[in-house]
């Protein structure tokens, strides 16, 4: 009973196994319409397939075969239901590599029955496929490139009938493959239509034309996304950027770059577009900012962010700069309770058509973070957690880190990041700022209250003494120069006045006030402090000339006053007593402020 049902296992296996060939067999593509679009330094590749099923069962799926020769420069691979123009119902692909050639199983949304058919659209991107032909040019030629292809959609199945366009970015056509029926019409390609081409035909073709675009590419690329939970979302990005065309033979010449345009391949400037929210924008190259650059506000709502390098980036040059940005955590950080979801796009935008060779995602999250688990809209590879210490922190904040390779605006997809935060963890940077400055002032207190010393310091004391008496003279002649300015306030109010009686009363007293304050000086200042002494000797003395002068300059003002002196002679008179009370007045500060 066994070895029956043994061997009926192996024919079921048998039979599936010649159905599944059948059915693959029996797809047949009825028309094929391929656009190759090589306008920018990107290939991107549109299949317009229709599929039909010639066989006695359904099918649930078909393979995609791309050519071997562009299968390493791969980026991005799509399928979806086509409808007319309308696109809808992203279909899931899975690749595989068979007898070294990269397939995908695409797997339809619903069974296609016999004698049915459907539509499904196909787009790939391969990068570094234009190969600049010659490899290097002068600044003022024209930037050349090779594209190489097959006039045939490689597939595995029968194609009833297909045609292919070939979209350049010029009208300038140096030389083209021609496989009948070919033509060129202004800047687009058209081979075929051909009609029942077999499975797995290819004829090579090879397309020589011109194309400047910017060949810009990212050879790494270091994005950092560091959250905190008090509201924001710091973005920083390193990038190292190079011109991948044609490279520039000879010298570079400024002046003819200027004059006659030239270097038509170059890369003067280019636009990086960032979030609606982003704030607090900055930008530097390898030896500070920038040197030209324009940030806006675009229609649709995102920033943009123009950059000129300090110099026009030609084929083989390079360059090296860092943006940074913030975000308000609202807009990408989403919570219930303790579970937060960071929902954020891998990749930005960096310019159009962007090649981006190595990428690394860095994401810190707040210490504490737990249980954390990534879902990325591709296959990437995810490196080993890592612990990232900065300001307060304890025992570190959880890093994810991310790798990619060979990626492209299609990839500017979002991911999500899911962590457990416990809210109360908030507290510990706070408290531990708290608890350092406490420590910090208790230390000074009791370091400044107590006296640690075993003997007495004499020397110290003296110093203490000392200070204590300087700053008695300091505040004694601050409010002998708050008499001395009230004194000059009223000479100058005697020019408009002329009222000499209310002048003398007022004079009488200011000078009563200065004969009152006294300044009590230790009858040892002498000989505990002689330098201390020197100085109020010296200081005393310029006091006694800032009083004469004082005195003079009134009784001149009451002259003029008095119609003794002239004004012209008053004038001259007074300008000297002016600037000899200049003299004495920084003297004096001068003097108070070394006390």
């Amino acid at each position: 009973m066994g070895l029956r049902l043994k061997i009926y296992l192996v024919c079921l296996f048998l039979t599936l196994t010649s159905f599944c060939n059948a059915t693959s067999e029996d797809v047949l593509i009825k028309s094929a319409e391929r656009t190759i679009d090589v306008t920018s330094q990107l290939v991107k590749i549109t299949h317009r397939l229709t599929l039909s099923n010639t066989g006695k069962s359904s099918v649930n799926s078909f393979n995609f075969h791309i050519e071997s020769r562009a299968q390493q420069k791969l980026s991005y691979f799509k399928a979806q239901l086509a409808d007319g123009k309308d696109s809808s119902g992203v279909l899931k692909a899975v690749s595989s590599t068979v007898k070294g050639v990269l397939t995908y199983k695409v797997t339809l949304s619903s069974s296609l029955e016999p004698g049915q058919t459907v539509k499904v659209l196909v787009g790939t991107v391969f990068t570094h496929n234009l190969v600049p032909h010659p490899a290097e040019i002068t600044q003022k030629e024209k930037q050349l490139v090779q594209y190489r292809g097959s006039a045939y959609i490689f597939s595995p199945y029968k194609i009833a009938s297909q045609t292919t366009k070939v979209l350049l970015s010029s009208s300038s056509v140096e030389s083209y493959t021609k496989v009948k029926p070919s033509s060129q019409s202004d800047s687009t390609i058209t081979y075929g239509p051909y009609e029942n081409i077999a499975p797995l035909t290819e004829v090579d073709i090879v397309i020589h034309f011109e194309n400047n675009a910017p060949f810009l590419s990212v050879a790494n690329l270091l994005r950092h996304i560091e959250v905190s939970h008090w509201g924001n979302i710091a973005v920083e990005e390193t990038l190292d950027v190079y011109h991948g065309g044609a490279k520039l033979k000879g010298s570079f010449s400024r002046f003819e770059y200027q004059r006659e345009h030239s270097g038509v391949s170059s890369i003067k400037s280019f636009k990086t577009v960032l979030p609606e929210l982003a704030a607090d924008v900055y930008y530097r190259d390898e030896i500070g900012n920038i040197s030209t650059s324009n940030l806006r506000q675009e229609d649709d709502g995102d920033v943009s962010l123009e950059l000129r390098p300090r110099f026009p980036l030609f084929g083989g040059w390079k360059t090296h700069y860092v943006v940074g940005y913030n975000l308000p955590s609202f807009s990408n950080l989403f919570n219930s309770g303790d579970e937060f979801v960071l929902q954020m796009d891998l990749i930005s935008h960096i310019f159009d058509h962007m090649v981006i060779d190595d990428a690394l995602v860095r994401i810190i999250l707040p210490e504490g973070a737990s249980n954390i688990e990534i879902e990325t809209p591709y296959a990437v590879t995810r490196l080993p957690d890592t612990l990232h210490f900065t300001y307060l922190d304890v025992k570190g904040r959880p890093v994810v880190e991310i790798a990619a390779k060979n990626l492209v605006e299609n990839h500017i997809q979002p991911f999500k990041l899911r962590y457990t935060f416990s809210r109360i963890v908030m507290l510990q940077e706070p408290l531990l700022c708290v608890f350092a400055f406490f420590l910090l002032f208790l230390t000074f207190i009791i370091y400044a209250r107590l006296d640690f010393s075993i003997t007495k310091d004499e020397a110290c004391d003296n110093r203490q003494r000392a200070a204590g008496i300087a700053e008695n003279i300091r505040n004694h002649y601050l409010k002998r120069s708050t008499l001395f300015q009230a004194f000059e306030t009223h000479v100058v109010k005697l020019k408009s006045s002329r009222d000499i009686n209310a002048f003398q009363a007022s004079a009488k007293n200011i000078t009563s006030d200065l004969r009152a304050q006294t300044l009590d000086l230790p009858a040892n200042l002498k000989s505990e402090h002689p330098q201390l002494n020197d100085r109020v000797t010296e200081i005393q003395k310029q006091d006694k000339a800032y009083r004469d002068f004082q005195s003079t300059h009134a009784q001149l003002v009451e002259r003029l006053v008095g119609g003794k002196i002239n004004k012209p002679q008053f004038v001259d008179a007074e300008a000297i007593l002016i600037k000899k009370r200049d003299e004495l007045v920084e003297k004096l500060n001068h003097l108070i402020n070394t006390l």
